[in-house]
């Protein structure tokens, strides 16, 4: 329930001064089974798209950034428009309905999440949002149906067997493992650069300065406080202290200084780009990689999930076959026609390879 009419005006300008002005002015975009997505449903999908995109608040309606987020949006929102209906149709077929009192509950946990207190503000924050009090409750319901079908028809029916399990565990043990990490301090000290490269006496003052620094470090003065009283790093506000740092994204010259050194030691004087650089091992927490029992729960939901996008495809499709579809533009009948084929191309990418025999 927040404001959004600049973005919302531009799109309906934009909208006006497109090649489906025509259609648009009959108000039916397409009928599902009687039912109708209208030019005004349609630009709510659209306008609550662009709500995600904060970048786009600032433009005007002939920027060529909104016109493309506006093309780029308008397939997936078409396909699921359709999907909605063909949802919701469902549900009324299966005698859901959202009572008084449902809607009551609803429409209390809505103004609390909002901060308003009182009628006239609720009034006026529909009002910014182009709705009536009837508008709201035939969204929530179709959202309500929607719910409802996909968690009885769809959900319910799907369950994740352990060789399922253990399947998903062995083809996916990088996604249940935490990498080697490393808490380090830095010390460094800048190699003055110029159009003419590097001055030799400069890189030779620099690097005497840091190995007479590890000398003394090496002889016990805390690396933490020789960092904020000589480091050129940032981090010597923090007494150089960088990390956690995932060990398999360092360079490998790098891994194979700190591999050398153990937690509370000090590496040699390393050349870095910017110049003299080193470091002082804080920590060190080796890979782990949790056991089956430990990523059990986390394995059920991933797979439920991937079953539930490929289940709710399946009974779109067979709720899609049995509709009366009526496009009355084309334009947008081959938009939602890509989108549906890329959808089904992706959950045929998410599907496991066969075994190999």
């Amino acid at each position: 329930m927040k404001k959004f009419t600049v973005v919302a005006g531009l799109l309906a300008a934009l909208i006006a001064s497109s090649p489906l002005r025509a259609e648009i002015l009959e108000q039916v975009l397409v009928k599902v089974n009687g039912d109708i997505v209208t030019k005004g449903d349609f630009e709510r999908l659209q306008v609550e798209f662009l709500r995600q995109r904060p970048d786009l608040q600032n433009v005007t309606s002939d920027s060529p950034e909104l016109q493309k987020a506006v093309a780029a949006s308008t397939p997936q929102l078409i396909l699921n428009a359709v999907d909605e209906l063909l949802l919701v149709q469902r549900g009324r077929e299966l005698g859901y309905t959202m009572t008084d009192e449902q809607f009551k509950s609803v429409l209390d946990n809505i103004k609390k999440d909002n901060n308003i207190d009182d009628e006239a503000k609720f009034q006026e924050a529909l009002k910014q949002e182009g709705m009536t009090l009837a508008d709201l409750r035939r969204q929530l319901e179709k959202n309500m149906l929607e719910t409802r079908v996909q968690q009885n028809e769809v959900l319910a029916k799907i369950s994740v067997t352990e060789d399922e399990a253990h399947a998903y565990y062995d083809a996916h043990k990088q996604e249940f493992t935490t990498p080697s990490s490393l808490m380090l301090r830095e010390i460094l000290i800048t190699v003055p650069t110029s159009d003419r490269g590097i001055n030799v006496a400069q890189d030779e003052a620099a690097k005497a300065k840091a190995e007479d620094i590890r000398h003394r470090l090496l002889g016990g003065e805390p690396f933490a406080r020789m960092a904020g009283e000589v480091s050129d790093a940032s981090s010597k506000a923090n007494g150089g202290l960088i990390g956690p740092i995932n060990i398999d994204e360092l360079a490998p010259a790098l891994q194979k200084v700190l591999e050398s050194i153990k937690p509370g030691e000090t590496s040699e004087v390393i050349r870095t780009q910017r110049g003299y650089q080193i470091l002082f091992l804080e920590s060190r927490s080796e890979t782990k990689v949790k056991t089956f029992d430990e990523a059990r729960s986390d394995i059920g939901d991933k797979i439920a999930e991937q079953k539930r996008r490929g289940e709710t495809q399946k009974y779109l499709d067979k709720l899609r076959s049995a509709a009366t579809i009526t496009w009355r533009n084309d334009e947008l009948k081959k938009a939602y026609e890509q989108a549906l084929a890329e959808r089904q191309k992706a959950l045929e990418a998410e599907q496991p390879a066969p075994a190999k025999s």
